[in-house]
């Protein structure tokens, strides 16, 4: 087999086919999924909390997505594909999510899951702002902001290392976005390598955040690795520390850059606005905790927004 032929069938063999097969499903369906997922894996740390300290569940979330990301990717296979902005996009984006995770988990062991929920929202605002080009989008916006400030309410007092470590967690999470959305959008001819031959395609998105996931656990292990030693001697916590990494990096990451390869950016920004809503029901549902008056009207805005809202596919 020549090497050209031999380049191609290695570039098909790491290209993801799933796009193609999940062509059929709306974009707002993988975004669904993630926020569930997006909650369901924060219920599992803070069972961990107690025994494990707050670095070591965020070095389990991260570690443990990286090696599931290694078994079903094999992200090292892009190495010698990558083009050299290639490769600074996922150093980027693996180095953001390795400082948002723990700023994340930091934040949250200071303040109210909700509070730093909101401000995280921030973020998405300017990016959804950013990208409103009509009436009718800023109007969805106008709807959607204000529904989740009535889901999310911000107390800015106390905790001052709290807020400081939530509103970085914000800026990072809007970093994310916008490479994650890179990443999910590569054009063939931005992702063309020297060896592959004609019509071998792009890395994908998927590979591309898998290895961008093993650069994530490269600063966290040296912070996180000595507070997650106390799970390994108790299977229970050793299962809660994988199903973190899989219900808060491997299933939302995913189905994210699923979503970000056929939604804009401002568009999949405004999406965001649901987080706090699944939040609210999926606390309804699994931990009993009902909402509001206040919360139903908020959920009923940010429904509204979304609906109201008219992105470019």
């Amino acid at each position: 087999m020549s090497r050209s032929a031999q380049a191609a069938r290695a570039a098909r063999a790491i290209s993801p086919a799933e796009p193609s097969r999940l062509d059929g499903v709306p974009p707002q369906t993988f975004f669904l999924v993630s926020a569930i997922f997006h909650y369901l894996g924060p219920s599992l740390a803070v069972l961990m909390f107690a025994r494990v300290g707050v670095l070591g569940v965020a070095w389990f979330r991260i570690a443990s997505a990286a090696l599931v990301f290694a078994a079903w990717r094999r992200p090292w296979r892009l190495l010698t594909r990558l083009e050299r902005s290639q490769l600074w996009l996922l150093i980027g984006l693996g180095t953001v999510l390795a400082a948002m995770n723990t700023c994340f988990y930091l934040a949250i062991d200071k303040l109210p899951l909700s509070t730093v929920g909101a401000i995280e929202f921030l973020g998405t605002v300017v990016l959804a702002v950013a990208g409103a080009r009509t009436r009718r989008n800023v109007a969805a916006l106008t709807l959607t902001t204000s529904g989740v400030a009535l889901v999310t309410a911000i107390r800015m007092g106390g905790q001052p290392l709290g807020f400081a470590l939530a509103f970085a967690n914000c800026l990072l999470f809007m970093l994310y976005v916008v490479l994650g959305h890179r990443i999910a959008t590569l054009r063939p001819r931005e992702a063309a390598s020297a060896g592959a031959g004609p019509g071998s395609g792009p890395p994908g998105g998927i590979d591309l955040l898998a290895a961008s996931m093993l650069v994530a656990a490269l600063p966290v292990t040296p912070l996180g690795l000595p507070g997650a030693l106390p799970a390994f001697s108790d299977p229970r916590l050793l299962l809660a520390g994988i199903g973190v990494g899989v219900c808060s990096s491997v299933i939302p990451y995913v189905t994210d850059q699923l979503a970000m390869a056929r939604m804009t950016r401002a568009t999949f920004a405004l999406m965001l606005a649901l987080l706090p809503v699944s939040a609210t029901v999926i606390g309804a549902i699994v931990l009993r905790q009902f909402p509001t008056a206040q919360d139903i009207a908020g959920i009923a805005l940010v429904t509204l927004g979304v609906a109201l809202h008219r992105g470019r596919q």
